[in-house]
């Protein structure tokens, strides 16, 4: 385009950088990056953006930070994606994440729910449950309200380290907080009941779905058809693997293997 003298604007750049990100490019998109600003075009908080987010999926976190701090010498001012999209927590660094999160209240940005689910995962897949539980509690106490997604990771991470009481309190919640649940949720609850051995609190959990309203999908079936198996409770997974059928669901390799 540039042969035809056709001069390209920064959204056109951004269109282009972002492709190469899709794809994990990140080197193409950081050229194409440079040679906007040769052409003296200028890039804006989006551009940053966009390769910030690409070099964070690459888990290239010190070159992100690089184009983050840049961006403020710019006299660019990052807004609330700038912060989500830094890649601290999937890469399990957390007071990075947190000193982030500070500079982030710092210059006027209020976490959004992103931000808050971003924290949340990663101090979960840690395995630091109490501290996720307490962002969990402040962020419900500010003008926010909790959605299912952080629902989701907590009881997650809860149902994980065997905490199934305090799971099924968290899940409790949502009725509370007038969240319509997913079948997501009562999957993570059945499927760690079922890991526990606890098979008849399983099998209930499974029924209340179809009385809640939330009828159980193919993969819940196999869920709860594989924690029976597991433990040897043939008899009563012959009875669900016929209620399957009824549905029209089919066993996953998962279940078969059995």
């Amino acid at each position: 385009m540039t042969e035809m003298s056709v001069e390209l604007d920064v959204v056109t750049y951004n269109s282009l950088m972002y492709g190469h990100s899709l794809w994990m490019e990140v080197v193409e998109a950081r050229k194409l990056f440079g040679f906007m600003i040769t052409k003296g075009c200028k890039p804006n908080v989006l551009s940053y953006n966009i390769l910030i987010n690409g070099y964070c999926k690459a888990e290239r976190i010190d070159e992100a930070k690089q184009l983050f701090n840049e961006m403020i010498h710019q006299g660019l001012t990052p807004n609330i994606v700038s912060y989500n999209t830094h890649g601290f927590c999937q890469l399990g660094k957390l007071r990075e994440a947190q000193e982030l999160n500070k500079n982030m209240h710092t210059n006027g940005n209020l976490p959004d729910l992103c931000t808050y689910s971003i924290l949340l995962d990663g101090f979960c897949k840690q395995r630091y449950l109490g501290k996720a539980l307490r962002i969990f509690r402040a962020m419900q106490s500010t003008y926010m309200k909790p959605n299912l997604v952080m629902y989701n990771i907590l009881v997650d991470a809860m149902c994980k380290s065997r905490n199934h009481k305090a799971a099924r309190k968290l899940f409790s919640e949502l009725f509370v907080q007038g969240l319509q649940r997913d079948v997501q949720i009562d999957d993570t609850i059945i499927n760690g009941l079922c890991k526990e051995g606890l098979l008849d609190e399983a099998l209930e959990a499974f029924r209340n779905m179809e009385e809640d309203g939330c009828p159980p999908n193919e993969w819940s079936s196999n869920v709860i058809i594989r924690g029976f198996l597991r433990h040897m409770d043939e008899s009563r997974a012959v009875q669900l693997i016929d209620e399957m059928r009824d549905r029209g669901f089919v066993a996953d390799a998962g279940t078969t293997a059995w």
